[in-house]
């Protein structure tokens, strides 16, 4: 919730001019507190009728049991998506009714809805909210689908536990589906939560589906797509096969599958250019481009987002436990939530041989020249300005050098144990030891365990130097331990001269080299790129596709196909080429006895 300030009037008397320093300390406003409410019930409206509005219904209803005001907050943001989102600026239509009075509402602060039952023994809170944001944090809606995160929809009483039940019903149309995680309901279409945490982390599906399910490890999972018929057939069978694979590794790490059931809810839209996806705390939330089917990124974010299942959804850092929702709750942490769950996450492929060795350390190698191409910042600097999005690319950099940082410290735990622990014994250690006791992890947890495993090893200065530190990662000292070696080379190729992100609309220009050939051929920050010749710039493999095709200056030019605005444009690339150092890693052919059983112990998880 805002920080409210109020407003004191000054005395018809004039009073002395005072300067800052004669001034006391000014004093916090009160913490806003709701009148205690209960039997809460939530409903949620998505049809054929809706869907023409792009707009979902939702209602609230709830008993009083006093006359004093109840405070009714949506949240700022999505835990596992670090930005404030402020969820009630797409709310509208907003009314009250009650059973017995005639309650009245206003805004108590901008997020926060003040209703007074007066005399009413049961509330109940309607609006309107705009599902027309193709972002997995928000709400989406096309002719017969809808999803919603429940951070988006549900309020809160304010200043209340969030340990309360509640119920959700889902009104849609009979052959329509709905799939959440959610726990159902004595009902048809209703379902219950214990507690806000579990109400507001288990997102929902409606519409024409596509769902199945599938045993693996004692859990059943299911898979619900939308629209029909992107992931089906062969594709869907090849997909199952390797979420089979890839969750018993994962088991491995932490010793159990804290879930009966998982779901993996996904949307396929032609008009974006990449794929996005958000973990909760029994299904996650992606939102694709259909290029990624049978490409190797889905199994790759599809492992990411199950390995979420332990580490961030179980395993966290204190300074996210318990989550709030009325503000930004930053950590210097998501190198290690993020970018390990990614380390893990490419491990996982490689212990269920959904990719072999060769593969996993060309993914390492894409995550090193990503590192290497972006501004050199601090983990722990780029894990708390994420929730700022700085505009230099650098707001999600803590996945890949998180990644890489995990490798370092699983080789450098392995060697100093000639391999008896691993990073793997480190996440079971503090899984055990803070999850299970009910808390988050510490520094001191994190960093005990890691010198423990490695026998009594001290990382303060590694810890200095590359997790708040902005040195090089020590490939040179540390990459040998495991058999393995970084090789830099240097190569011509073609380049654009651009930064670009992806949203809602598709991949957007952030940035424009002011000497680049993007430059020159009029490309603006805003533009959205559509497609470089004929290659799709939404094409999983648009970067070696385009560096394959362009590799030799054949052609004075490329047409660029950009949407700037609601048009269409096309603007002549000028084919130039720079001289780009590569660094890949790659199998030294002379380790050491010790250093092949670290390396085939950091494949193999065993």
């Amino acid at each position: 919730m805002s920080l409210r300030f109020p407003i004191i009037l000054a005395a018809l008397a004039p009073a002395p001019v005072m300067g800052w320093a004669q001034q006391g300390p000014a004093r916090a406003p009160a913490a806003a507190v709701s009148a205690p409410i209960n039997d809460i019930r939530y409903a949620v409206t998505f049809n054929r009728e809706t869907a023409t509005r792009r707009s979902l219904r939702v209602s609230m209803s709830f008993g009083v049991a006093s006359r004093d005001p109840v405070l009714l907050s949506l949240p700022s943001w999505t835990p596992g998506a670090y930005e404030v989102s402020d969820f009630i600026r797409r709310a509208s239509d907003v009314t009250v009714s009650g059973d017995g009075g005639e309650p009245s509402w206003d805004k108590l602060d901008p997020d926060t809805w003040r209703i007074r039952p007066n005399g009413a023994r049961r509330v109940t809170l309607r609006f309107a909210y705009a599902a027309d944001s193709l972002d997995n944090a928000m709400s989406w809606s096309a002719a017969d689908f809808a999803f919603f995160n429940g951070t988006n929809v549900f309020p809160y009483p304010e200043g209340r536990s969030a340990e309360f039940v509640a119920t959700v019903a889902v009104e849609t149309e009979a052959d329509w589906q709905v799939m959440t995680g959610m726990t159902p309901g004595p009902t048809v279409r209703t379902w219950t939560a214990r507690n806000y945490h579990d109400l507001v982390d288990m997102p929902f599906f409606v519409g024409a589906l596509e769902v199945d399910s599938v045993s693996v490890g004692g859990a059943m999972f299911r898979t619900a797509t939308w629209p029909r018929g992107i992931l089906s057939g062969a594709s869907r069978e090849r997909f199952w096969s390797q979420v089979e694979r890839m969750v018993p590794p994962m088991v491995r790490v932490f010793g159990d599958l804290p879930v009966s059931t998982y779901t993996n809810l996904i949307a396929f839209d032609s008009s974006l250019a990449g794929a996005s996806a958000l973990e909760h705390q029994n299904s996650h939330v992606g939102v694709y481009s259909p290029f990624i089917v049978d490409h190797e990124f889905l199994p790759s974010i599809t492992a990411h987002e199950i390995f979420h299942l332990w580490n961030v959804k179980r395993l966290r850092p204190a300074d996210l436990v318990p989550y709030r929702y009325d503000r930004p709750q930053p950590t210097t942490w998501l190198w290690m939530s993020e970018g390990i769950t990614d380390y893990y996450a490419d491990l996982a492929l490689l212990r269920g041989g959904i990719v072999d060795s060769a593969t996993f350390l060309l993914m390492t190698t894409g995550k090193v020249q990503e590192v290497s191409s972006a501004p050199v910042v601090a983990l722990e600097d780029a894990s708390l300005s994420t929730w700022i999005r700085p505009t230099d690319g650098t707001h999600h950099i803590y996945y890949p050098k998180g990644s890489l940082v995990g490798l370092l410290l699983d080789i450098m735990i392995r060697d100093a144990s000639d391999n008896a622990q691993s990073l793997d014994a480190v996440l079971r250690h503090l899984y055990g030891s803070t999850f299970r006791a009910g808390r988050g992890f510490t520094a001191e947890d994190f960093w005990g365990a890691v010198s423990r495993a490695a026998g009594g090893r001290s990382f303060a200065d590694f810890s200095a130097r590359y997790i708040d530190g902005r040195e090089p990662l020590p490939w040179a000292t540390v990459l040998p331990l495991a058999g393995l070696r970084l090789n830099v080379d240097s190569i011509r190729d073609p380049w654009i001269g651009i930064s670009t992100n992806v949203d809602s609309g598709g991949m957007v220009v952030t940035q424009v080299d002011a000497d680049g050939p993007a430059r020159q051929a009029g490309v603006q920050v805003g533009d959205y790129l559509i497609r470089l010749a004929d290659i799709p710039m939404s094409d999983p493999d648009f970067a070696a596709r385009y560096r394959a095709r362009y590799a030799r200056p054949d052609s004075a030019s490329i047409p660029l196909v950009v949407r700037r605005g609601s048009v269409e444009t096309t603007l002549q690339l000028p084919v130039r080429h720079r001289l780009r150092t590569v660094e890949s890693i790659v199998l030294d052919r002379a380790a050491s006895p010790k250093a092949l059983r670290v390396r085939s112990g950091l494949f193999s998880g065993r």
